[in-house]
């Protein structure tokens, strides 16, 4: 099962193992193939060889049928499964295809396949491929608000979330100030006028159309008053920048976002580079925090963004190695030299994250 944003590349990358008009491709963005699969276990019984299910939210009722195809004896056919996220999806594929599913998560080019020279394109258009391979700075930022218009007017209702096209437009604008930031839901419902209920009802529909990254606070054996409240960053810079306003990267490193955008493009890169980690941030009340914590193959991984030429030692580094326990503090920045800070810190050029393994 691909999962993953639309218009990410999911079925460019399934036609390429099968042509749209074989009879084993199914687009559930299709009226009549939509109808096609009201009857699964008619339509999927008798297909051999690969099979592939596009935007399969739309088809619950498809996947107690997947289960029992699946568990055939000499098995005929494999099934490929599309999906742009949504409740129905994540509940289903759980609960039917438990021990038979294999989930890879497709997000946008990464600075990996795209090389390190064109790191501030990708920082500046996102990953989105129409966006970043656009012509020119202005038709990126017009693919952006087109999509971003598709997505709130059509795309949501599609995936089954029932909001308001203004009021959704209003709330994802507000995020893209909250980004980076510790999510406070009364203070964003204060100012859009709904009830705190609604702004996280808002939330969770865009955290899981990968729109937003809801990254959860650490707080297991620190006998500290820690941050219990996540924090937000919209997965995807091209967006963030289009909610903002930031045309170029001339407006993009004038604005006070600027270090919230580049620690939230690092963090998806490192992200990217360690799938199936589960992410935290660390907080304490004084003031101190960590920007990402993770367990990697046993080892507790510690990471630090720096949008700065040569980044230096600090305090909050030292709490942050002696309260978690950590193996490695990673200081990731834009430089390019390799450097260590001291025994368990160490300079990394974010140019180098997609090679680099604990």
């Amino acid at each position: 099962m691909l999962l993953g944003p639309r218009q990410v590349g999911k079925s460019t990358l399934a036609r390429e193992l099968l042509p749209p008009d074989s009879p084993n491709y199914f687009d559930l963005d299709l009226p009549a193939v939509s109808f096609l699969l009201e009857q699964p276990l008619t339509a999927l019984q008798h297909l051999t060889g690969l099979v592939v299910i596009d935007e399969a939210q739309r088809a619950p009722q498809i996947f107690p049928v997947l289960r029992v195809l699946a568990d055939r004896p000499n098995n005929p056919a494999k099934f490929l499964l599309l999906g742009s996220a949504s409740p129905e999806l994540s509940r289903q594929s759980n609960e039917s295809l438990a021990g038979r599913v294999e989930m890879i998560d497709v997000q946008g080019f990464s600075l990996n396949e795209v090389g390190r020279e064109k790191a501030d394109q990708l920082w500046l258009r996102g990953g989105f491929p129409r966006s970043f391979t656009a012509t020119d700075d202005e038709a990126s930022m017009a693919w952006r608000g087109n999509f971003t218009r598709t997505f709130v007017e059509r795309d949501l209702g599609l995936l089954g979330f029932g909001f308001a096209p203004a009021a959704m437009s209003r709330f994802w604008t507000l995020l893209a100030h909250f980004h980076g930031q510790v999510w406070n839901a009364s203070e964003a419902a204060a100012v859009l006028g709904v009830t705190p209920r609604t702004a996280n009802r808002y939330l969770d529909a865009l955290e899981q159309t990968y729109m937003v990254r809801r990254l959860q606070p650490w707080h297991a054996n620190v006998g500290k008053r820690v941050v219990k409240s996540p924090k937000l960053y919209l997965r995807d810079t091209g967006i963030l920048h289009w909610q903002l306003r930031l045309g170029s990267l001339r407006d993009l490193l004038l604005h006070p976002k600027m270090g919230a955008s580049w620690e939230g493009f690092a963090m998806e890169q490192v992200l990217g580079a360690f799938p199936g980690v589960d992410p935290y941030f660390y907080g304490i009340h004084s003031g101190s925090e960590l920007d990402l914590f993770f367990l990697h193959h046993g080892k507790r991984i510690g990471v630090e963004f720096k949008r700065m030429d040569a980044p230096r030692p600090t305090r909050s580094m030292h709490i942050a190695l002696e309260d978690l326990q950590l193996d490695q503090l990673w200081v990731v920045y834009p430089g390019t030299r390799r450097y260590a800070l001291s025994d368990k810190v160490e300079c990394v050029p974010l140019g180098e994250i997609g090679g680099h393994h604990a």
